[in-house]
């Protein structure tokens, strides 16, 4: 979570879909890397893969 005051909450898991988003990489080494990058929680990380996962399986059926 962001320690500044004037971000809003959630913002650093903003910033990390986007980071992710414009690397173009989905992997469990890239999201390892945007938690580190943007200090994301746990569950934050948890909502990561779990997005990941499905957005793979939704480009595997298509």
């Amino acid at each position: 979570m962001s320690d500044h005051p004037l971000l809003p909450h959630g913002e650093d898991l903003r910033r990390a879909v986007r980071w992710l988003s414009e690397h173009r990489q989905h992997d469990i080494r890239a999201i390892e890397e945007a938690c580190i990058r943007f200090d994301l929680s746990p569950l934050d990380e948890e909502f990561l893969i779990l997005h990941c996962v499905e957005r793979s399986r939704e480009e595997g059926t298509n």
